[in-house]
Order: C-alpha cells, then structure tokens, then sequence
C-alpha cells in the first residue's frame, strides 16, 4: 500500500484557549516566539541551554503553524528512541498527536495522529518513505538537537533528502559545536572576522543567561584526586596522582585506574555522592541521583556497589530500546534514588528530579560532557541546586569550567592536530563503545592494567572559581562542602547557597491539574485491550489470533490494527465482545 494514500487529514486543532501549558511561557521562549513568527522563516535554528525548555518553546511554534493553517502535518526527528517517547507525551499536553512507535516497514499510522515522531538512525534507513510523508501534507519539520545531523554521513544526507521540501523547519540544540567539520544540513553557516566558516543561530539562550533568569539550577561540581597505580603493557608499575601535571597518556591511564570498579576511587566517589544524595533528600524527598559509566560492565558493578551501600537497587539503563525507555520513565515518576546508565541519558532525557551526578566515563568531547551536565540542571523550583561529582582530569575540569560559554560550529577552523582526530574518533563511536561488553573497564586495548586506586577531595568548582584544599574522603572538610547551607566560605557564594537551599526546604511544588493522556498511550491500552479480548476468543473458538483479527477487521471496516484509529479499534472491541457472549 502506498504510504501516503493512508493519510488523512489530522483530527481538529484545538483554539488558543486550550493550549494549556503551552500558553504560559518563559521569558526567552516568548521572545523566540516573536522572533520566529517576525520573521516567518522557512529555517529557524534556536540554541538553548539543556535545561531550559526547547520542547515547550519548539511545541508553541507548532501550535501557532497548525491554528493559522501554514503547516497541517509535524514530525519530530529525535537522537534515542525514548525521547520520541517524551516528545509525543508533551506534545500531547498542548493537544497535537504524535505517534512515536511510527515504523518504517509499516509506513503509515492513524489518522488520530497530527504527525510522528521518528529518530535520526530511522529517518536515514528510509529518506524517500520520510520525504513521501513530508510532501503529503504542509509539514513543520522539527529536528531536535541537530547536530546529530552530523554525527555520520548517512544520518546527514538522509535527512537532507526526507526534508529538503518541508514547509518549516525547526532546528533545536543545546550543544551547536562538533570536534569535526561535517556541515549540517538546514544550518547557516557565516564567515566570521578570522574567515571561519561557523553557525549562525536565530536565536540563542545560553546558560548563564539560563541561570541569572532561574531557569536552571546552579552546578557544583566536585572534583575528586588520588593516587592511582597502574602497570603498563612493557611491565613496568607506575604510580601518579590523579590532577596533578603529567603527559596525556599518563593522565588517560590514571583516570582509567580511577573508574576501575575493583580500585577504591570510584567506590569512595559514590559513596561522596550518595552521601550528599541523602543531605539533598531532607528537604526534596524525590530527589534522584545518576551515575554515567563508559560500558556495560562499569555500569553492572556501579549499580552492585550502589546496592550494598543504600540496600536499594538503583535502575540500570543498558542500551536504547523500548525496555530502557521503560526503566528511565519508571525512576522518573518514582522516589527511587539511583539510576545507572551508559549512555542513553546523557542527551535530551528528562527527569526533572535528578539533582546529584556521578561523571564516572572516561568520555571526554565538550559535547557530552555538557549534554550529560545538562540532565541536572532542569530547576523544579526555586533554591535548588545540583552537585555532579567528577575527576580531577583537567580536560574534564575545563569543560565544567567554560559551561556557560557558547561554541558554534565551525566548518573550516584549522583543529588542533594533537586533538581533532582522537576527539573525532570518540565521537563517532560513542554508542557502539558505550553498549558493547568489556573484559575489564578501559583496559579493552591492554595498554596496561589497573592496580589500585584512593580517592581524595580536591574542591569545589563554582562559577569558574575553586574552593577547598585536598581533603580525605568522609572527613570533616569534604562533609562541609557536602552538607547544605554552609557549603562555601566565600561570602558572596555561602549567601547564595544558603538562600536557595533555604528556599528549597520551605517551597513545595505547587498541585497540577492531571495531564490528557497522549493519543499512543490511549491507542495502546486499547490494542491491548481488544488483543486480550481477541485471546480469549481465539480460545474459545479455537481459532488463530489473526485470523479473529481478520473477522473483525471484514466486520468493521478500516485498516490493520497498526494503523487503526481509536475510533476504528473500540468499534472492533465492542463487535468482539458482543461474539463473546454469543452475540453476531
């Protein structure tokens, strides 16, 4: 069947008085809004700090394209398979359907939906079925954090040609720089006063506008030395301190020692966290904490260790699939402390109540490094802070310290040669290398093996500034730091600290009105309800389950339940119910 003869036209869009959340917006959301509705674009590339609400802004601008009739169709491009999920559940809260199980081999959907939501990887595996799709209909093309479009040559040019005859498209990033000069599509790209060649955006909210406004939590971050021992491929034992100057090869092995599960760093480094985790919790009673491993096998010996200290099991996110997706939804809407993940949570992922963090992967590109911050900052109200626990590798240090600044992308900026190709490299691998099993944490190439590793407080990374001396782990200098208010002696830091954490305490999220049910969870409960139905008379009659489907289907009309409107699947729940009780 031709994909686009299934189509037809999207269920009524609801008036201005029934957006909902989507009418109260922040400050910078609206004045992208006028901006973007000034200049009635074609393209429109909006950068925002992780945090900050690029999926309310982008979903206003999609309800503003729909009511006036410019577009009648929206697909939203998204990196992981959950936040198709996510979007299509907050597009739901505004009033448009999205189908986030939309697939490719199927290559329609209800008419109950206004559009789909479909990853990258899906759209470049079938960039003509996309563009059949886009050209059936007006479409707002949403592509959220578009630098993805770059990430590989196939996911670049596939949504080049699914999208090239869009009516709108929406560009969406926290994070508009790459290590590489892979061009983007649907990005502007302006030479600058050096004659580079770098993204331009139509609108930018970074994050220490982000942070004056409230709008996301303040970061502490607290970076952890020691002494590692490690014994390289020749032999030879060698010992150093983890931040203290070395070569790069050093300083890679020494950090690799530190995340080695069997060595004291990192179990040290947990128990810091959970430690504060427990101080964050008196006053914010949900409050979650993650930890991000490099691998499989890192996460599974994180989450034992976790469970020995707390004597809860933490949630374990492994790989992006449909189970995983389920996991992440579970510990956000539950009171669980701990959750650890490989990868799948570093981008994108929301779960508001995430306020302490363990950067337990030897990951090093800006990119993630922000992306991952970028899961604690998400402010539920005022006071709140976050603590994101890391190395004392200096690279990584860097990236905490220059967060608020903002990086476009440039395409023919001469690289450093000693960095761009392994940065490149660990970026284009950073899925493959993150799921896969290994043998033992970082020691895949056997360069060296680690020995043993302790854990020391070095301080406190707070608005580009530093505060606190080498400390062990657990004494009353590190606990200083660790507890709230008090927490830094610079007067003008302490104030700050003590007024949100008061603030914090005394400040309970206000009661909301219960969310609609997005249109796929609704149409899911009722497939699985008319399967269960259809079982049972399968049972009953002997018969095979497709062939009930069948009956019904010449019974009631309309397609095959993938496709079948909520409408088209009671109509055929109703019939079967009615066979149940011996009723024709």
């Amino acid at each position: 069947m031709s994909s686009g003869a299934a189509f037809h036209l999207p269920p009524a869009f609801p008036e201005r008085a029934a957006w909902g959340t989507a009418s109260k917006l922040r400050a910078w959301q609206q004045e992208a809004l006028d901006r973007y509705l000034a200049a009635d674009p074609r393209d429109f590339l909006a950068v925002a700090t992780p945090g900050a609400g690029k999926t309310t802004y982008a979903l206003r601008v999609a309800t503003e394209l729909l009511s006036r009739g410019v577009v009648q169709r929206v697909t939203v491009v998204a990196p992981t398979e959950h936040l198709k999920t996510q979007w299509a559940d907050a597009a739901a809260r505004v009033g448009i359907s999205l189908d986030p199980k939309f697939s490719n081999s199927i290559g329609r959907h209800s008419e109950d939906y206004h559009g789909v939501a479909v990853t990258y990887a899906q759209v470049a595996s079938r960039p003509s079925l996309h563009r059949e799709l886009t050209t059936t209909r007006p479409t707002l093309v949403i592509l959220d954090e578009i630098h993805h479009g770059g990430d590989s040559k196939s996911w670049g040019d596939g949504i080049r040609e699914a999208f090239d005859s869009a009516t709108r498209r929406l560009a969406l990033t926290g994070t508009p720089f790459r290590s590489d000069s892979s061009p983007i599509p649907f990005v502007t790209y302006e030479m600058d006063a050096e004659g580079t060649l770098v993204s331009s955006s139509d609108y930018t909210y970074g994050y220490a506008e982000a942070l004056r406004d409230g709008v996301v939590r303040p970061v502490l971050f607290m970076a952890y030395g020691g002494t590692m021992r490690w014994r390289t491929k020749m032999g030879d034992e060698i010992s150093a301190s983890l931040g203290e100057p070395m070569t790069k090869d050093a300083i890679a092995q020494a950090w690799r020692t530190a995340l080695d599960p069997k060595g004291e760093w990192i179990a040290s480094v947990l128990a810091a966290a959970d430690k504060r985790l427990t101080e964050v919790r008196r006053g914010v009673e949900d409050a979650g904490g993650l930890v991000i491993a490099s691998n499989q096998t890192q996460a599974r010996s994180y989450a034992a260790q976790l469970r020995a200290l707390t004597g809860e099991a933490p949630t374990v996110v492994l790989s992006d699939d449909a189970g995983a997706s389920q996991r992440i939804e579970e510990f956000s809407t539950s009171t669980s402390r701990w959750m650890v993940a490989v990868r799948m949570v570093s981008e994108g992922v929301d779960v508001p109540r995430l306020a302490v963090g363990v950067y337990a992967t030897s990951t090093s590109t800006p990119l993630f490094f922000a992306q991952a911050v970028g899961r604690f900052v998400r402010a539920r109200r005022r006071g709140e802070t976050a603590s994101v626990f890391l190395p004392s590798v200096p690279v990584i240090l860097d990236h905490a310290a220059r967060l608020e600044e903002q990086r476009d992308h440039a395409l023919n900026r001469t690289p450093d040669p000693d960095d761009v190709a392994a940065m490149w490299a660990e970026e284009q691998s950073l899925i493959d290398e993150a799921n896969r099993e290994a043998k033992a944490v970082g020691l895949e190439d056997g360069a060296f093996e680690a020995l043993e590793s302790e854990a020391h407080f070095d301080h406190v990374l707070f608005d580009k500034q530093q505060w606190g001396m080498h400390a062990d782990v657990g004494s009353e200098d590190e606990q200083e730091y660790l507890g709230l208010p008090g927490l830094l002696e610079p007067d003008q830091v302490a104030s700050l600290l003590r007024e949100r954490q008061s603030k914090q305490s005394r400040r309970a999220p206000k009661d909301a009105a219960p969310a609609p049910l997005a249109t796929h969870r609704a149409l899911a409960a009722q497939r699985k309800e008319l399967n269960k139905l259809v079982s049972a008379y399968a049972r009953q009659k002997g018969y095979p389950h497709a062939n009930v489907h069948l009956d019904l289907r010449r019974a009631c009309g309309g397609p095959d339940l993938a496709a079948a409107s909520s409408e088209q699947v009671a109509a055929r729940i109703e019939k079967i119910r009615n066979w149940l009780v011996g009723r024709r």
